[in-house]
């Protein structure tokens, strides 16, 4: 059983659980922290540095979150998690109920869906929402703080670094894209890239119902099929976005239609790809694919 308690806008979870407590660091000297997804588990172990071990239950670039199937070793990592993170909002429904199945006492749940305020329902991609990552970095350290409060200031020296130092290019290429590409007509496949392309001002002009099916493998109705074949032949748009981990027939349709018809495509994935890169460099390497696509386009 799993007791749900609010603090300060945070959803803690506390396990019932007669383990050892949560509040103390594992065997090793440090919090042990087990994250759904890697995307998150990066972001989470920079943040702790040497104070806290990271483990990422999704770490292989060519596995679906969505339809995942835990193994026993999953259940095992999860059952010695002091802290866990979770994306939640319908994305990863096998993690509560792995740590339900394995309370700890004085266990931090930190699920995103929650922390961000979102419904049910809500686009769950929030790593691809860079004010939701800010948001989540502040949490994971107030979390840190909570399970080993000796080490406030190394946390917050961690979190300092990070944010000016590792996000530096990723903002600074937000920036840049912002500025110079606002209002630029753009095609996605998915509902992974909206809430960076709202981020960026750019013009996201794919019917949400075709990125929202392709995301969560339900039918594409014929209507959103034709809207999006048109826009592409008619170079309503300037660029054509693509989840490479996840190219349906539909998308492979759209990837042609738009190499006919000379639109520059780039790229994103669900996960981090490659898995050893960090979540900024990851992010990085998408935003400099997709400037290089805008400026194919546009000369700016």
């Amino acid at each position: 059983m799993l007791l749900v308690l609010a603090c300060g806008g945070t959803v803690w979870a506390a396990g019932c659980g007669s383990s050892a407590p949560g509040g103390t660091a594992g065997s090793n000297g440090r919090v042990q922290v087990v994250a759904a997804e890697n995307f998150w588990g990066s972001i989470a172990a920079q943040l702790g540095g040497d104070r806290v071990n990271v483990r990422s239950i999704i770490s292989e670039p060519d596995t679906d979150p969505h339809s995942y199937e835990p193994t026993a070793g999953d259940a095992r990592t999860m059952a010695g998690a002091q802290m866990a993170i979770v994306n939640g909002l319908g994305y990863d429904t096998w993690a509560p109920k792995l740590l339900a199945a394995s309370p700890l006492s004085g266990r931090v749940l930190l699920t995103v869906g929650d922390l961000l305020g979102l419904k049910e329902g809500a686009n769950p991609h929030q790593w691809y929402s860079p004010s939701g990552v800010y948001q989540v970095i502040d949490q994971i350290v107030a979390a840190y703080d909570k399970l080993d409060p000796a080490a406030r200031s190394y946390f917050a020296q961690r979190k300092q670094a990070f944010e000016t130092g590792g996000l530096a290019r990723y903002n600074q290429l937000r920036r840049t894209i912002a500025t110079r590409y606002k209002g630029v007509a753009v095609g996605y496949s998915e509902s992974i890239f909206r809430p960076l392309g709202e981020d960026l001002g750019l013009r996201l002009m794919t019917p949400y119902s075709f990125a929202k099916a392709i995301a969560e493998g339900t039918d594409v109705s014929a209507a959103d099929k034709q809207t999006v074949d048109n826009q592409t032949q008619r170079h309503l748009i300037k660029v054509w976005v693509y989840n490479r981990q996840n190219v349906t027939p539909d998308v492979q349709r759209v990837n042609q239609l738009a190499r006919a018809a000379h639109v520059p495509i780039a790229t994103v994935t669900e996960t981090l790809s490659p898995a050893s890169v960090s979540f900024e460099q990851w992010q990085v390497a998408e935003l400099e694919g997709l400037q290089r696509a805008l400026h194919e386009a546009t000369g700016r």
